[in-house]
């Protein structure tokens, strides 16, 4: 494991600030670049954790994602990014946190559980990488897993334009309509045995990836 600090990483005011004023640009910039707009807002909560899992086109799609809410959003990433000091100081600020790629995957998940428990809202793409055409690929379990044990509420995002945006491998952002529609909250089972929550963690996976293509198959058509 990686002998990153990350439970209290970002959380102090300062980060906070920096995190508001990064997100500001970065929907003023989408905004009037990429002609982002949301549906669906409503089923962001406003308090207490939560799991947000948007469909991933795009490099775009987690600063586009920061849109959804003015409340700060986590996301992972690669534990090489926090070598710097600087830099690591930057990402945390900006609600990110290091895990160890590759050989770590109980310690990403360790983590991400660590962050919805200390009451921070979370974005994971369920699809893993990111993926190309307009179906959405196979969800790993993953993130139904973490909602179950961290007992949170899973929010379905689908982001439609964003691969016409910023395709991959794109050095520049294309000025293209992108699209988010927020889907109504997925509550998970709370309480239950250690079976219960496997099997909750499979339908739930299920559940998920259809609403997921709902949702994309709407922005899609919108942009």
């Amino acid at each position: 494991m990686t002998r990153i600090d990350t439970n209290l990483a970002g959380n102090s005011r300062l980060d906070r600030a920096a995190y508001s004023v990064a997100r500001a640009v970065v929907v003023g910039f989408t905004r009037l670049w990429c002609r982002v707009s949301i549906e669906g807002r409503e089923h962001v909560p406003k308090e207490g954790p939560f799991l947000l899992t948007p469909v991933h086109r795009s490099i775009l799609d987690t600063p586009i994602s920061a849109c959804v809410t003015r409340r700060r959003l986590r996301f992972m990433g690669a534990d090489k990014y926090w070598k710097s000091k600087q830099f690591g100081r930057l990402l945390s600020a900006l609600g990110g946190f290091p895990v160890t790629r590759g050989t770590a995957d109980r310690e990403a998940l360790q983590r991400c559980i660590a962050i919805l428990q200390g009451g921070e809202p979370l974005v994971l793409f369920p699809e893993g990488e990111r993926k190309q055409g307009d179906v959405v690929q196979p969800l790993f379990d993953g993130a139904t897993y973490i909602a179950v044990k961290a007992g949170v509420p899973i929010v379905p995002v689908g982001i439609g334009g964003s691969a016409r945006a910023m395709p991959k491998g794109a050095k520049f952002i294309y000025p293209r309509k992108v699209r988010v529609v927020v889907g109504p909250a997925i509550q998970v089972p709370v309480g239950e045995s250690n079976k219960a929550q496997r099997q909750a963690v499979r339908e739930l996976s299920q559940r998920l990836h259809a609403e997921l293509q709902r949702l994309y198959d709407l922005a899609s058509a919108r942009t």
